[in-house]
């Protein structure tokens, strides 16, 4: 079972995975889009960090909402409200159970999954975040491992792929041949999962 410490974990270590690879983000990201993912996301990580060291939510819901929020209101772009609603509708879903399963977590970050392709309005194949999360959250029911490979898979696979949503898409043919970075960004988040998992001394996900 994940308890609320393997969810604080989870975000400390995604907020850790972010800063390391923040230059990345942003060189995907200047390739289409606004050069800017990897400094978003790691204001954003970096405040998610600052809450949870200054709050102390009761729940692995509350975590991912608390988590959400700050998101949603540190970050510019898209990015902030994208993953903000990922983790506020995954938390929400999560209800208020003190600890609760890796297919529980699953399902509920289904819904949040689905609450950004609503958001967005896209769908597999678009060369999103979804192409990325969309296949972890089918894995995770096997293990954080399969999901965090799903994940790289589906971000390696946005290369190849012409853009149909968000400002990559303005570019036409020429989104071909690059790697999404909301996608790359998405496959960092769900590799966090291992990363609390290991930290927890042999449980978790």
């Amino acid at each position: 079972m994940l308890d609320t410490d393997f969810f604080r974990r989870w975000m400390t270590a995604t907020a850790a995975a972010v800063d390391r690879e923040a230059d990345r983000l942003t060189d995907l990201d200047a390739a289409i889009g606004d050069a800017d993912h990897g400094t978003n996301l790691q204001r954003g990580f970096t405040a998610v960090t600052a809450a949870l060291g200054g709050e102390s939510p009761a729940t692995p819901g509350a975590v991912l909402t608390l988590a959400g929020r700050q998101l949603i209101s540190t970050v510019g772009g898209a990015s902030g409200p994208l993953y903000g609603t990922l983790l506020r509708r995954t938390g929400r879903a999560l209800g208020e159970a003190p600890e609760v399963s890796t297919g529980q977590l699953a399902e509920a970050l289904g819904e949040g999954v689905a609450a950004v392709a609503q958001l967005g309005g896209a769908q597999a194949g678009d060369k999103t975040m979804l192409d990325a999360l969309l296949p972890a959250v089918q894995a995770l029911g096997t293990s954080a491992e399969a999901a965090r490979d799903a994940a790289l898979a589906g971000a390696a696979a946005t290369v190849p792929l012409l853009a149909r949503k968000g400002r990559a898409s303005y570019l036409g043919e020429r989104s071909i041949g690059h790697e999404d970075p909301g996608a790359a960004s998405s496959a960092l988040l769900v590799g966090a999962l291992v990363e609390a998992a290991g930290a927890s001394g042999g449980g978790g996900a």
